[in-house]
């Protein structure tokens, strides 16, 4: 089975924040609360500079993971960037190929917004997203005053 990822509307605020509590959840932590979660993904999709992306490990899956992208003129890139603010897939969706279609679709979207950049990042122990960063183009670089977390970009535009 194919993994199969989508850009979500807003009919789909539930299921975006669902799984942003998932990934809140991950981290032990307890805020924003719920409520403030799904008011506050209701609110991102009605920015035009953000994207929230869905993706199901295959056809008749719900939604099993998320990506929320933002957008951002760069004076120093002469166009827009790309900051891929959370990627989350449930640990039961994990080692289904549904991580690496939702960094595809990413890279797709941040390209048909015309992305020339695209940055992230992620806790320098979290082995298995640096490999499908790496796998992508994307390199790390230390957080300054960041203990633990690794900054990752890299170019979407051609040299």
């Amino acid at each position: 089975m194919t993994a199969r990822t989508w850009l979500a509307g807003p009919h789909e605020a539930e299921h975006v924040a669902n799984l942003l509590i998932a990934f809140r959840n991950h981290f032990e932590e307890d805020w924003p609360s719920d409520n403030a979660m799904l008011a506050g993904v209701e609110r991102v999709m009605e920015d035009r500079n953000a994207d929230f992306l869905l993706g199901a490990p295959h056809d008749d899956a719900p939604p099993a993971a998320v990506a929320q992208l933002r957008y951002r003129f760069g004076i120093w890139r002469a166009g827009t960037e790309c900051l891929l603010e959370d990627l989350f897939v449930r640990e039961d969706a994990r080692g289904t190929g549904l991580g690496r279609a939702m960094m595809e679709a990413v890279v797709a979207r941040a390209h048909e917004r015309g992305a020339r950049l695209l940055e992230l990042d992620t806790h320098e122990d979290n082995a298995p997203a640096l490999a499908l960063y790496a796998s992508f183009g994307l390199t790390p670089e230390r957080v300054p005053g960041g203990p633990r977390r690794l900054f990752l970009r890299g170019r979407l535009d051609e040299e």
